[in-house]
């Protein structure tokens, strides 16, 4: 099985476990699961992280990551982090 597809199955079997015990992506960041920022120190704003860490501050192109979650279907502000 290729990383990519082994990657998939394991974000697919999180979502689930996440909708079984009704746990948020806010839920996940309040317990302190990353080590990713709440706020840009630059902008005041909120950002976007993933999973594997990766994170954007809203300036500028949309990072690759990004694109190619909402390039599948998936709502950017699904990847929001802070207000």
């Amino acid at each position: 099985m290729s990383v990519e597809i082994e990657r998939a199955a394991a974000i697919t079997w999180i979502r689930v476990q996440m909708a079984r015990h009704g746990i948020s992506l806010e839920d996940l960041l309040a317990a302190g699961c990353f080590g990713v920022r709440k706020r840009s120190a630059a902008t005041g704003r909120g950002g976007y992280a993933n999973a594997a860490g990766e994170t954007w501050d809203g300036e500028g192109a949309m990072p690759d990551w990004l694109q190619r979650a909402v390039n599948a279907g998936q709502v950017a502000d699904f990847f929001r982090v802070g207000s």
